[in-house]
């Protein structure tokens, strides 16, 4: 009988265990309940969380949104610190949400919700946000109004497109686009620009020229897309006063460019980078560079490197302080202080000087003034030569330009009345010079005519006076007129003067 007993009781428990799990499958648990529950309430687009102990078991798609909650884990602490500061007084431990039973948070702001509900049920805690039901009409209308107002107002066009690419909504801007380009389509429903490709990066803007009835007049947008829902939604932003200034700027360009290729003067222009932005023509036939190499856009210290390579600059002394002087050379530049002649190895002479363009830019310009040196060194020899076979005459010469200041005069002038014009920090004059004159000869009015025919501009004819030094030695003064209106004096002593009448009797 104790064996009966015994078998009767394991019996029971089995029936009793398999009742257990009938039960359980055909009655789902309070836990199974909330989950289902949830996702009901995700359905009617309420916001809820399931956490079990710390951990997060379920979510609605509205949580997930509001809370940018992933697929990682996420923790009861992971919760708390985002709802912290909208909710004073969310339970930072789940332990006092199982404790109380179910707690009612208020929340200081509307944007997530008004307030929170968190509830114990059967070891699983839910978490639900609730508006309040009177407030949200109220809201949701004035947002709405707020909404309508800036779309219709707004200047740009904004569109809404479904999966087909028709336009399920457009502003005013819009609609005001479609019949200004084609008046026999309807606001509605007409896609103006159709062809936008899809941007590789979210508002990334693609420029769109927009067909209008008339084929010289041209419309330009930036147009930007947002993925959405079903469709998409498009901005854009009337450029046409943009387009309009790059191509005046590039007009300009070219016509800038065109004037400088017929300059004789090599242009390089370096940018606030100090690359070469702007060269000319006459920079590569005065610098013999290539021309791919100035298109490769060389840096200030390439550019000068490859004309010492060139010879085309002198041959620094120091090489070692060679990058410091291109950088002293670019900030004279800079300052506009930068002036040089070279003299190449091959004979030929350029100016070369640095301005300072807008916006940190530096230009260098340079200029072959080989033949303009040649001549100068040239006119000085000149110069030199008839300086010297005047020194080397007896008469005693002066000459005095239109102005009757003194331009010339020689050795032996200077001997006669021991004074150097050429050499007097001020400006000599035919005033100072007769008033020397007349300080060391016998009185005489040749002096007054002498200063009145320097200072007349007609009727100049030559003629001659004799005067005498104070010591009695005569002197014949010869007055002649001369090129651009200056006048030349010489001084002879009687032994001179009659050997010189006597070779013009014997030429004559």
């Amino acid at each position: 009988m104790a064996l009966e007993a015994w078998e009767m009781a394991a019996f029971g428990l089995v029936v009793c265990a398999i009742v257990a799990g009938l039960l359980h499958a055909c009655f789902p648990s309070a836990a199974s309940r909330d989950v289902q529950k949830l996702v009901t309430s995700e359905i009617r687009n309420t916001s809820a969380l399931l956490f079990d102990g710390p951990l997060l078991i379920g979510a609605s798609g509205a949580a997930k949104r509001s809370l940018k909650i992933d697929d990682g884990e996420f923790s009861w602490t992971d919760l708390h610190a985002k709802l912290a500061s909208a909710f004073p007084g969310f339970p930072a431990d789940i332990d006092t949400v199982k404790q109380d039973g179910m707690i009612v948070i208020e929340g200081t702001s509307t944007d997530l919700a008004d307030a929170v509900t968190c509830e114990w049920v059967d070891g699983v805690t839910r978490v639900e946000f609730k508006q309040d039901p009177n407030l949200p009409a109220e809201i949701c209308q004035k947002e709405l109004d707020t909404l309508r107002l800036a779309s219709s107002a707004t200047p740009y066009p904004v569109w809404r497109e479904d999966a087909a690419g028709q336009i399920e909504w457009s502003n005013t801007a819009y609609q005001r686009l479609c019949r200004k380009l084609s008046s026999s389509s309807p606001p509605m429903g007409f896609p103006l620009f159709p062809d936008v490709p899809r941007p590789s990066l979210p508002g990334q803007r693609t420029r769109v020229q927009a067909k209008t009835p008339n084929k010289d007049q041209k419309l330009w947008f930036d147009v930007s897309t947002v993925d959405m829902d079903n469709g998409k939604l498009g901005y854009a932003v009337d450029i046409n006063a943009v387009v309009d200034a790059e191509i005046a700027q590039r007009n300009f360009v070219q016509t800038l460019a065109k004037t400088f290729a017929q300059l004789s003067i090599g242009l390089a222009i370096f940018d606030r980078n100090r690359q070469l932005a702007l060269f000319n023509p006459a920079l590569i036939d005065l610098t013999t560079l290539q021309a791919d190499f100035l298109s490769s856009r060389p840096t200030l210290s390439s550019f000068f490197d490859r004309l010492r390579d060139q010879r085309i600059m002198p041959e620094p002394k120091d090489y070692a302080s060679w990058r410091q002087q291109i950088s002293d050379l670019a900030q004279a530049a800079a300052d506009g202080r930068y002036r040089e002649t070279w003299s190449l190895p091959s004979g030929s002479v350029y100016s070369v000087w640095g301005r300072p363009h807008p916006d940190g830019a530096v230009a260098f310009l340079f200029e072959d003034i080989s033949a303009e040196v040649t001549l100068t060194r040239r006119f000085r020899a000149d110069l030199e030569m008839n300086q010297s076979i005047m020194d080397h005459m007896d008469q005693a010469i002066v000459v005095f330009a239109q102005n009757g200041s003194v331009c010339f005069s020689n050795q032996a002038c200077q001997k006669l009345w021991k004074m150097d014009p050429e050499n007097s920090f001020a400006q000599v004059t035919v005033e100072d010079m007769t008033r020397l004159w007349q300080s060391q000869c016998k009185p005489t009015p040749v002096w007054g005519d002498l200063r009145e025919f320097v200072a007349q501009t007609e009727q100049r004819a030559s003629w001659s006076a004799a005067v005498s030094l104070r010591n009695g030695t005569p002197l014949q003064c010869k007055v002649q007129p001369i090129l651009n209106g200056a006048t030349m004096i010489s001084f002879d002593t009687p032994t001179e003067a009659s050997v010189a009448g006597s070779l013009r009797a014997f030429a004559g």
